[in-house]
């Protein structure tokens, strides 16, 4: 375990590298096929939860105050692909193979909150069912949109704020009162439900319509209702730090240079 932190830290580029270089870093003199061997035997979960554990321990202060009625959970997913042989256990479209991590991110801490791995043709919408969390709003985008999840989330009084499916119907809109304002990028607050008739909301949401940055209006479902409208656009708006973080990923994680192809190793 601690020659592979000293790998990640350090970025080693393989076993024989690390053992080159280990006793330059504390480590004890070794043949580089014996950690290789012994790699295999090494759970990845064990490293899951040192990532988690070191997290947990970051500062508090380091944490930005959104000023949102309570912290966000953004969940999203990345796919990162290699050519099929590479990775046989883990096929994707044509001649790719890809894996997928399911993020819950903190855009106050700027950090993962969790991680599930998965292979890259595993659906979003049954992994995202997995990172919620009570406490915090939950920021999704479309693929995590269902009628029956919602009215589930306000029985089970889970926060969330959604971005609804552009051919969702809308029943029975009924207006809320809001401070009008020339400057807000709001373009309609209302309550309604959701769905046809044959498949139809149980509850009321209240369904937020604002314009993004390039024009285009965004619509976003919430049971938040003693935030304003604009608090709840901004809400939604926080995915954005999740797209920053993945592109930050994909920029340091290079599949092809990893110390194994083993479902085992590339997790």
């Amino acid at each position: 375990i601690h020659f592979f932190l000293l790998a990640a830290m350090h970025q080693w580029k393989s076993f024989r590298h690390g053992a080159d270089v280990g006793p330059l870093y504390g480590l004890p003199r070794f043949h580089y096929s014996t950690v290789s061997k012994k790699a295999k035997d090494v759970p990845y979960d064990i490293m899951k939860r040192l990532l988690a554990l070191i997290i947990s321990k970051c500062n508090r202060q380091t944490r930005r105050s959104l000023r949102f009625p309570k912290p966000l959970r953004v969940v999203d997913s990345t796919t990162v692909t290699v050519g099929k042989n590479r990775l046989p256990w883990a096929p994707y479209h044509g001649e790719r193979a890809g894996v997928k991590l399911h993020v819950a991110y903190s855009p106050e801490s700027s950090l993962p909150a969790d991680v599930v791995e998965t292979i890259g043709l595993r659906h979003d919408g049954p992994v995202g069912e997995q990172l919620t969390n009570a406490q915090q709003v939950l920021v999704e985008d479309r693929a995590y949109f269902k009628i029956e999840r919602l009215d589930r989330f306000v029985e089970q009084h889970q926060l969330f704020v959604i971005r609804m499916k552009d051919n969702i119907e809308l029943h029975q809109k009924k207006s809320l009162k809001r401070l009008s304002s020339t400057s807000s990028s709001v373009q309609a607050d209302f309550t309604c439900q959701l769905g046809t008739k044959q498949c139809r909301s149980t509850k009321r949401h209240r369904v937020v319509i604002f314009r993004d940055a390039n024009g285009r209006d965004i619509r976003v479902v919430t049971n938040l209702f003693h935030a304003s409208a604009e608090t709840i656009a901004d809400m939604y708006q926080q995915r954005w730090t999740v797209e920053v973080f993945f592109r930050w990923v994909k920029q340091y994680l290079n599949v092809p240079t990893l110390f194994g192809t083993t479902e085992n190793a590339v997790y």
